[in-house]
């Protein structure tokens, strides 16, 4: 899967099917507890279809017609509730049982525990005994080689090898996994395409990546947030209340039609009806799905996280620590410019480097064939064409002398860093000029990285290597600022190409040659100003950082120590994926926000549009203020009020839409939109719910 793809969402009609069985399973009182709004609610409901049933031997409160109506539409609004939430939950079931097909017990090539490991030597057969994936342990040792499939989650302590990790990422590119770096994670259940690697198991049975990322998708066993709580207990609390009013209401009215010696006391069937319409249904038959909906977009994204709190953190970040290399630059230095020196030509210097560099498969060695090419429209011919028939013998790069090259007879050709071609322009007898040295500094200074190239212990000139910063990303960072959020990268590099790169990307801030300490220190600084912090990280050197960051998104491909560290996993390890994850918890906030105040707003209206039609026939008087002329109010609120909900169902599962602003800005919107449409809404809804009544013959 590349980077902005998302997972296959589940067939429409088969999700459909299975939420809407689920949302009757969730009638069950014990389950629907959970949620205290759409309890009482509920409790209402089964109210009103006992005194249906009680009207219909004819000693009911109201017709028996009107009362079953009210009592079918109750039940509705809680099933609505209910749908919601179920096809919220069934996206990540359906994901979850997808996973579970890939769960198996498979055999494993266990070591013996008396194993002596010699680094680079494949165990031999004497030491291996084939079990059962489900009999290891943490901390025992595997061998798997090409065409096994990896038992369980581990770390490589040994080997290198391609896997093939599509049924976890879904890129369908081996990837390649090797000890001692930041790439020796493994997961269970991926497959081996070459070579063998021995592997540390990292967790018991049951306890796998892929059982953690089954129980993390299924909605139903997602914990609430700190901020879910605190709404859900401020919707008990209105709920309460209301019963209270609804309770207050009746005994007002059966005392002013004794009082009066006229008049009806509202029926017990009309107040449960206004209390429904009344309380704050909307937001609380969809607030657990739009959670839900928030965690099940960041595993379409192919990114698994802990708990919804990590989520919400997210939407509350407002400093970004970002890695320099392959967040903000493409991660591989490219050859931007050739530049001569003491007399060479342009011309003869590009064709020197493009034949130094044809077989150097580093991305740096490349990028100078492909820039001779462009620029110099250099090929293959053009290079060879006044060569002999004497075969080339090319020098590959080494740590020791940090240079490579090429030799063909008496022709003798060297590319390296700066310091290191000095030392080889004098060892063969040259000096090195100050055209040269100047060039070389020139590039330090820009913050890119020389290249000199010489023939024959002679410099001909220098190619500018550069930290490519990636398209796009330095108006990504004005739309972070605009949010409020400050963005501050982080590399291993000195302050001066720091500073150039920062510059042109376009960070708030840097943090030069880091180092674990100083990246910790760092983030307790901003925690400490009452900042909310989020990074990226995939090395064991990271993993204090990430465990003190308060979003702290590790790459698969990253150490076992770094994932323990992060409470988000990046499937597809993309650091750039960490813009996306603030955008994702803000979305669900904001989401969150603009249903709260719509609810909030409807109910508001609601009050308005039938307390007069509700208590009309206790104070006649109040008929006057049925401004709406309703025929049948109380009915088309209550229906009203269940198709609101389906309504803003899609709302819910796909999040109100995201765009960069401040927050005064949102809530400005939130009030302009939600706030007077929650308001304007019922008294439209309501009339031509009452419209089509009369039309139907109803009342």
């Amino acid at each position: 899967m590349s980077d902005g793809e998302t997972r296959t969402a589940p067939a429409i009609p088969g999700l459909y099917r299975r939420a809407a069985v689920d949302a009757v399973l969730k009638l069950d009182p014990r389950t629907l507890i959970a949620n205290p709004v759409m309890f009482t609610v509920e409790a209402g409901s089964a109210l009103t279809t006992l005194l249906y049933l009680q009207a219909l031997t004819g000693a009911g409160e109201a017709p028996a017609g009107f009362i079953g109506a009210i009592s079918a539409w109750l039940w509705f609004t809680v099933l609505f509730a209910n749908f919601a939430e179920a096809l919220a939950e069934g996206r990540g079931k359906a994901q979850a049982d997808s996973l579970r097909k890939m769960r198996q017990d498979t055999s494993a090539k266990k070591l013996d525990p008396d194993y002596t490991l010699i680094r680079g030597r494949e165990p031999k057969e004497k030491y291996i005994a084939v079990v059962s994936s489900s009999a290891l342990r943490k901390n025992d040792l595997i061998y798997v080689k090409a065409g096994d499939t990896i038992p369980v989650d581990g770390e490589v302590i040994d080997g290198v090898a391609s896997v093939n990790e599509s049924a976890i990422t879904g890129e369908s590119a081996p990837v390649i996994r090797e000890s001692g770096g930041d790439r020796s994670a493994v997961t269970g259940g991926t497959g081996i395409l070459s070579d063998w690697l021995i592997i540390r198991v990292s967790a018991n049975p049951g306890e796998g990546f892929l059982d953690h990322m089954i129980s993390l998708i299924e909605g139903a066993k997602r914990q609430k947030t700190p901020n879910e709580i605190a709404l859900n207990i401020l919707l008990l609390g209105l709920t309460v209340i209301f019963i209270a009013v609804a309770a207050a209401l009746y005994a007002f009215s059966a005392y002013s039609v004794q009082a009066a010696g006229a008049g009806t006391t509202v029926t017990i069937t009309v107040l449960v009806a206004l209390f429904v319409c009344l309380a704050p249904t909307t937001i609380g038959g969809l607030l657990s799905a739009i959670g839900i909906a928030g965690m099940d977009r960041l595993i379409q994204r192919n990114v698994i996280t802990t708990s919804g709190r990590a989520i919400e953190a997210a939407g509350d970040v407002d400093v970004l620590l970002l890695d320099k290399t392959g967040t903000i630059t493409l991660g591989n230095r490219q050859a931007v410019e050739f530049i001569p020196v003491d007399g060479t030509t342009i011309q003869d210097l590009a064709e020197t480097a493009q034949l130094a560099s044809l077989a150097d498969e580093t991305p740096e060695g490349r990028s100078i064939v492909v820039l001779a090419k462009e620029k110099y429209e250099l090929r293959g011919r053009t290079v060879g064409a006044s060569e002999t028939s004497i075969e080339m013998q090319f020098i590959p790069f080494s740590s020791q002398t940090r240079m490579s090259g090429v030799d063909q007879g008496q022709l003798h050709i060297r590319k390296g860093a700066a310091d290191a071609l000095f030392r080889y322009i004098e060892t063969n007898g040259n000096s090195v000029s100050d055209e040269l040295r100047q060039a070389v500094d020139d590039i330090s200074r820009a913050g890119g990285t020389p290249l000199v190239v010489a023939q024959n212990g002679k410099a001909l000139g220098v190619f500018h290597l550069k930290d490519i910063v990636k398209g796009g990303i330095r108006e990504r960072f004005v739309q972070l600022r605009r949010m409020g959020i400050k963005t501050v990268m982080i590399t291993g590099d000195n302050r001066l190409t720091a500073a150039t790169i920062a510059a042109e990307a376009g960070v708030d801030d840097f943090l030069a040659e880091a180092t674990p300490e100083s990246k910790l220190r760092l983030i307790r600084e901003y925690q400490a100003g009452g900042r909310m912090v989020a990074m990226t990280g995939d090395g064991t050197n990271d993993a204090p950082a990430l465990a003190q960051a308060d979003v702290a998104v590790a790459m698969n491909t990253g150490t076992q120590p770094a994932r323990e560290a992060a409470n988000m996993i990046d499937l597809d390890s993309n650091p750039t994926k960490l813009i996306e994850i603030v955008e994702i918890g803000k979305q669900l906030l904001m989401t969150r926000g603009a249903l709260t105040t719509f609810s909030i707003a409807n109910d508001i209206a609601k009050y308005f549009a039938i307390i007069p039609i509700a208590f009309a026939s206790t104070y006649p008087a109040l008929a006057a203020l049925n401004v709406l002329g309703l025929h049948n109010g109380i009915l088309a609120a209550v229906i009203f009020n269940a198709l609101i909900i389906v309504a803003l169902i899609p709302l819910a599962l796909r999040g109100v839409q995201y765009r960069a602003m401040s927050a005064e800005e949102a809530l400005r919107n939130n009030i302009l939109l939600y706030g007077i449409g929650g308001l304007i809404t019922p008294f439209i809804g309501i009339k031509i719910i009452d419209i089509l009544l009369v039309l139907l013959g109803v009342g």
